[in-house]
């Protein structure tokens, strides 16, 4: 029998780009309903060895996987090495992502396609990889991270804004063509979170021009919750599906 507190239990989730900021939120928050998490990182080892520790400390089942999600042969080995450690595999956040802005007459086509190649090419990669997986689950589920720039625009971000448009347009394929699978596939959206940056990068225009509804930012802990819903027992009816978690900075349909 499930644990109601615990509608994971059982179940295999990798989350991509999981060392900190979002990624790490909802890994700890699948964690703590249960699941075993595989903690994606494209580089920082030290961050996802760090995160599964917090995991194991609180009773949780963690592998930390270096693995950039633009190569397909290192996302199949970090596939198969979920599967040689958890026998099975169940769900699949598609989180990594590169947030950069540079005025489109100034963009370079490799500066476009660097945006591409993680955010879409990285999540069909980890999609195709892990599908057979998701099939056998029985009640599989995908959930793409989106962003709100992607439904209301923002200046020096095409790159960005035109692969987290494909991430939607790819959520609602998928779920038409998983559905059979019993396999659901969501994107959720955030929007103005409150995140770390690397020294030096500025803050994204568009924080200056949307503002939320209480006057304040989000946390990666308030998007959380929305994935960790989608991925468990209750949310089987959905599918195909944009979820915004914005505190109202987007009040579009």
């Amino acid at each position: 029998m499930t644990d109601a507190n615990k509608p994971l239990t059982g179940k295999v989730a990798i989350v991509t780009g999981a060392g900190r900021n979002i990624g790490a939120a909802i890994a700890r928050a699948l964690a703590a309903d249960g699941a075993a998490v595989v903690i994606n990182v494209r580089s920082s080892g030290a961050e996802a060895e760090a995160l599964a520790r917090e995991i194991e400390a609180a009773g949780g089942a963690a592998l930390p996987c270096v693995a950039d999600v633009a190569d397909p042969q290192a996302v199949a080995r970090m596939v198969d090495a979920t599967i040689r450690r958890f026998g099975r595999l169940d769900i699949l956040v598609n989180n990594a992502a590169l947030r950069r802005e540079k005025p489109i007459a100034d963009m370079s086509y490799e500066q476009w396609r660097e945006i591409m190649t993680v955010t879409l090419d990285g999540a069909f990669h980890c999609v195709k990889a892990c599908l057979p997986h998701l099939k056998k689950s029985g009640a599989g589920a995908i959930v793409n991270i989106g962003g709100l720039s992607a439904h209301t625009g923002a200046k020096d971000r095409a790159h960005v804004i035109t692969a987290k448009a494909g991430i939607v347009g790819f959520t609602r394929a998928l779920a038409t063509d998983l559905a059979g699978d019993n396999i659901t596939v969501n994107c959720v959206s955030p929007g103005l979170i409150g995140t770390p940056r690397p020294a030096g990068e500025p803050e994204p225009q568009h924080h200056s021009t949307h503002h939320t509804l209480r006057g304040t930012r989000g946390a990666p802990s308030e998007i959380a919750p929305a994935v960790q819903f989608l991925c468990g027992p209750g949310a089987r009816y959905i599918t195909g599906q944009v979820i915004h978690v914005n505190g109202g900075a987007y009040l579009g349909s």
